[in-house]
């Protein structure tokens, strides 16, 4: 199945039988809860996931985004509307971390049809799409989740991947190189990873760029013939959306959750700077 619905195909299969369950996931990193934004207008029929409550748990070792507690995120996601078949769109405000996200939880949880809607609520506006302040009255789903059905890395599967397979850091340039740390202890790179920016997965307007683009891309950055690919960023969320991008141009890859967060937070691991991998 498609990993990413258009806001066209939406509204067609929003106007059917059997609507898809609507999730909006708008959350900024370092920026305020998105429910306030939320609460101003979301597409008819959505429910709002807060990202740090409900896709991650508390922040510590494991990292600032680290996999939520699986029983709460389950009931997070039915009292969501979510159940165990039926299809799920989820979206954001337009950059895709935090939709792509939730995409990935839900996808990894063994949710069978999730989609991200391409560009967003930006996307949806752009094609006339309406938008309410009205309440949405959810009937609980029955999801219960199974995890396991994508591939994850914990921090030595992902060093282990950086020299057998195909590492991508999804972190801007700078950082990578070690240039600049923002939010992180440490500045620098998983040794053996590959500079691989999220941004560069995304058009001008927003959307991602068409499959071929992307697959040029990744095979460009050393995912061919089969190689084994896992990706990281600083907290597991804009590699969510390097996943996502990934799945679009058919390759199959593996998340770091923990990321740099948690890499970075034990001084025994070493640290690779500028530009190669190390």
């Amino acid at each position: 199945m498609n990993a990413i619905i258009s806001a066209v195909e939406l509204m067609d299969a929003s106007a059917g039988g059997q609507p898809p369950v609507l999730l909006d996931v708008r959350y900024q990193l370092g920026g305020p809860p998105g429910r306030p934004e939320y609460e101003a207008g979301h597409i008819p029929g959505a429910v709002y996931v807060d990202l740090e409550g409900e896709l991650a748990g508390p922040a510590g070792k494991e990292g600032r985004h680290p996999l939520p507690d699986l029983a709460a995120f389950g009931a997070a996601m039915r009292a969501a509307g979510v159940g165990s078949g039926g299809d799920v769109v989820v979206y954001d405000g337009g950059q895709g971390w935090a939709a792509a996200r939730a995409w990935w939880m839900l996808r990894w949880a063994g949710h069978p049809s999730v989609r991200v809607l391409d560009g967003g609520l930006a996307a949806w506006r752009a094609r006339g799409g309406p938008v309410t302040d009205e309440r949405t009255d959810v009937r609980e789903g029955d999801f219960v989740p199974a995890p396991g059905a994508l591939p994850l890395l914990d921090a030595d599967g992902a060093a282990a991947l950086a020299r057998r397979g195909l590492l991508l850091d999804a972190r801007a340039g700078e950082r990578y190189r070690g240039e600049v740390e923002p939010i992180d202890a440490v500045a620098g790179h998983i040794p053996g990873a590959v500079s691989a920016p999220t941004t560069e997965n995304v058009a001008a307007d927003g959307r991602l760029r068409p499959a071929a683009e992307l697959a040029a891309r990744f095979t460009e950055l050393g995912a061919v013939d089969g190689t084994e690919v896992g990706v990281y960023c600083g907290s597991g969320v804009s590699a969510a959306q390097e996943l996502l991008a990934l799945a679009v141009a058919g390759v199959p890859a593996a998340l770091y959750v923990g990321s740099w967060s948690e890499w970075s937070s034990d001084p025994s691991r070493p640290v690779a700077t500028g530009p190669q991998p190390g």
